[in-house]
């Protein structure tokens, strides 16, 4: 490896920490522990967890969707937590393309699975993609709560949001770094809550 590859890296690595450190810093982690919350209530009602998010941040979507259904370390192995990535399978994801406005992609799937008891998070480093906008404009009408990981000064997202992480970046990989970093804070917070409620029992 070239000593300019090696920097690279370690640059990359070194950026990721300093941006971390900022959340810290600013205490922008803070809203994590609201957002928890409303994700507990949430599903203390009978509700579960909307995802979704565009290239990377769809990747995320399914990622945390994965480990509020399954577990997010074998340290704690307890009961599923009701969550579902709005993107869905790609026949699904082609057919909605296909047929309908690609705009309206998680729009549309997001008014046939959810219920008033939901709560619907957007991931996305912009915050200015289309569909995502127009999802979070469907939940406002409809009276749902609304929850962004957002990049940058949040986008236009950010209007429509009850609550939003706003990563203080412009780099789309850090963006997404913090976004995982947090996304996992979220579940540990809404585990803890939920054993303690007595909602959830360890297996």
């Amino acid at each position: 490896m070239s000593n300019n590859a090696f920097l690279k890296i370690k640059a990359s690595i070194e950026e990721s920490v300093k941006l971390k450190q900022v959340i810290l810093e600013q205490k922008l982690y803070s809203v994590l522990s609201e957002i928890g919350e409303m994700i507990v209530n949430s599903i203390l009602l009978g509700g579960k967890v909307l995802i979704c998010g565009n290239g990377g941040s769809a990747a995320d979507a399914q990622h945390l969707t994965a480990e509020f259904l399954i577990r997010l370390t074998s340290e704690v192995n307890r009961e599923g937590i009701p969550a579902i990535s709005l993107l869905q399978d790609s026949s699904t994801f082609t057919a909605s393309i296909n047929d309908f406005d690609p705009v309206d992609l998680f729009k549309r799937n997001f008014l046939t699975l959810s219920k008033p008891e939901d709560v619907l998070m957007v991931i996305s480093t912009s915050g200015n993609s289309k569909n995502i906008i127009q999802v979070l404009k469907a939940a406002k009408d409809i009276n749902i709560k609304t929850i962004g990981f957002l990049g940058s000064d949040g986008g236009e997202s950010l209007q429509f949001c009850d609550l939003s992480f706003v990563v203080p970046s412009n780099k789309t990989a850090r963006i997404q770094e913090a976004h995982i970093t947090a996304g996992h804070a979220v579940i540990e917070y809404v585990e803890d809550r939920l054993l303690q409620e007595g909602f959830l029992n360890m297996s």
